[in-house]
């Protein structure tokens, strides 16, 4: 199984001017016009313009530059500010330019849940040891969207350094079609609650019960897809300690599927970084 070896996370990094290329506008106008959108310019302006890359720079900045892996894999819910920036390979040249690289998008915050299920897929099939994940929410959009004109969601990321040995292990990863389909797996997870805790994201605080008994620790207002991950990336070796089961679980509030991911600790405490 994946083990989590290193974390870094990043939220709310100071605002960025805004880039002014009309190619990038033009292409935002291709891409949603056709389905009757219209771009607001004025909304790129107001924005805090923090793009993917630059999350990704601070991210690996916090992890160090002695990391290398061989599998690197990009993960958002709401589309980059700097459509052109092929951000995983960014990332794979930051980590030493020799790994496969990929985005997974398109998914709501079922994506970084999906790139676990890849990343454990490579790893059973012997196609890679030493993988980087990254999460990453940029909040400047050219058109409407629900939860970032609710004025709740800020600029986040995160980083996971996943291999063999010591650490958090991925046990388990699923998908469930509904908030009550959800309650009832927590359920099942926590039935016996000693040592389980619950990480929940804004959506599953909303729609689901955490059972009796059993630990819970919220995740706080202001991300989407980030929310569940940037508790792990700060807490993530002091749960290994204290707790013999972490899941996070969150719940996509714009379709209602609910996401969890099952760690557990494999071997001795590794030391503080």
């Amino acid at each position: 199984m994946p083990v989590l070896r290193a974390a870094a996370a990043v939220a709310q990094p100071p605002h960025q001017p805004y880039h002014d290329d009309p190619s990038i506008v033009g292409f935002f106008k291709d891409l949603v016009e056709p389905f009757g959108a219209t771009v607001d310019e004025q909304r790129l302006r107001d924005g805090a313009n923090v793009s993917h890359r630059d999350l990704v720079d601070r991210l690996f900045a916090e992890v160090g530059s002695d990391e290398r892996a061989d599998l690197v894999v990009v993960s958002h819910a709401l589309p980059d500010v700097h459509p052109f920036t092929a951000v995983a390979s960014h990332l794979n040249m930051l980590l030493g330019g020799a790994a496969k690289s990929f985005c997974i998008s398109e998914q709501g915050l079922a994506a970084p849940f999906t790139a676990l299920r890849i990343i454990s897929a490579l790893q059973r099939a012997g196609r890679a040891e030493r993988s980087v994940l990254a999460v990453l929410e940029q909040t400047t959009l050219p058109t409407p969207h629900p939860l970032v004109d609710s004025g709740e969601l800020t600029d986040s990321g995160v980083l996971l350094v996943l291999g063999g040995g010591d650490g958090l292990g991925v046990s388990a990863v699923e998908s469930h079609a509904s908030p009550e389909a959800t309650t009832a797996r927590l359920a099942e997870l926590a039935a016996d609650p000693t040592g389980v805790l619950l990480v929940l994201g804004p959506g599953a605080r909303d729609m689901t019960a955490a059972p009796a008994g059993v630990k819970v620790h919220h995740a706080g207002d202001g991300s989407y897809c980030t929310s569940v991950w940037l508790e792990l990336a700060r807490h993530w070796q002091e749960w290994r300690r204290d707790h013999t089961a972490v899941v996070l679980c969150d719940v996509d509030p714009l379709v209602r599927e609910g996401h969890m991911a099952v760690l557990r600790p494999v071997g001795a405490p590794l030391p503080a970084r």
